[in-house]
């Protein structure tokens, strides 16, 4: 049955929770089948490894987007952590006509000339919103300091998709209020598997061709998009009330 929550009393209530108790608050709200982690290959391996040991002996369902412009590294990233947590990340792909008509018609890089918007449509986008459809719940590791797009980000909101069977579909965003200095010190004290690449300077990974390296001093989503304006860097895959414009944690 689709629950309808009392979203302000919600966020009133999780906002002066850890993110540890804020995940336990969701699967207390969430059957584990009903809600899911959406993991980017960066460092939101935090939530997968607060949920492990929330949940255990039980997996929580994750999923992840598969553009085909990832890196190899954030690949061999995706298959260790399966592998260090015992679970299958559920993996969502473009539909391989769009992505036809896309390349043949415009080039493998057309994004940097008309923007990023419609390769992100058809790579992220779609296919976000089918792994979405058989959910009730998400979590994402959106952060209010990783841009000036997201600095709103509600630790629990309504989203703007439609969830199971057409039901409301509620977004958990337990890292709103952490720091990426935060972040990194948890995950070193867990000694948790992290992308290697955030080693050469890539702090928010995403495609390979739209990812680069950020020298000391710059924000992490220089690296993204970078010939694009900075209110510009989102990418579509969260719409709603935390974020102006569009995207993800990704």
């Amino acid at each position: 049955m689709a629950l309808d929550l009392d979203v302000p009393t919600l966020v009133a209530e999780l906002e002066s929770l850890s993110p540890r108790r804020m995940l336990a608050r969701a699967w207390q709200l969430f059957a584990v089948d009903e809600i899911a982690i959406s993991f980017s290959g960066a460092e939101d391996v935090l939530l997968i490894e607060l949920a492990c040991d929330l949940l255990k002996p039980l997996k929580p369902r994750v999923f992840s987007l598969d553009t085909g412009r990832l890196h190899p590294e954030t690949y061999r990233f995706f298959a260790r952590v399966e592998q260090h947590y015992d679970l299958r990340i559920e993996v969502y792909v473009p539909q391989t006509a769009a992505v036809e008509r896309l390349v043949r018609g415009k080039g493998l890089f057309s994004f940097y000339t008309d923007g990023h918007q419609e390769c992100c449509g058809i790579r992220k986008v779609e296919p976000l919103q089918r792994a979405l459809a058989g959910l009730r719940a998400w979590v994402t590791g959106q952060r209010r300091d990783q841009s000036n797009t997201r600095t709103e980000v509600p630790v629990f909101e309504r989203d703007a998709n439609p969830g199971r069977e057409g039901g409301p579909l509620y977004k958990f965003n337990p890292l709103a209020g952490q720091t990426s200095a935060e972040v990194w010190a948890t995950l070193r004290a867990f000694e948790v598997p992290h992308n290697p690449l955030h080693e050469r300077g890539l702090i928010s990974i995403g495609c390979e061709p739209c990812t680069r390296a950020v020298l000391p001093g710059q924000h992490e989503r220089e690296g993204r998009w970078w010939w694009e304006q900075a209110d510009h860097k989102e990418c579509g895959l969260h719409v709603g009330a935390g974020v102006s414009g569009s995207e993800g944690s990704a």
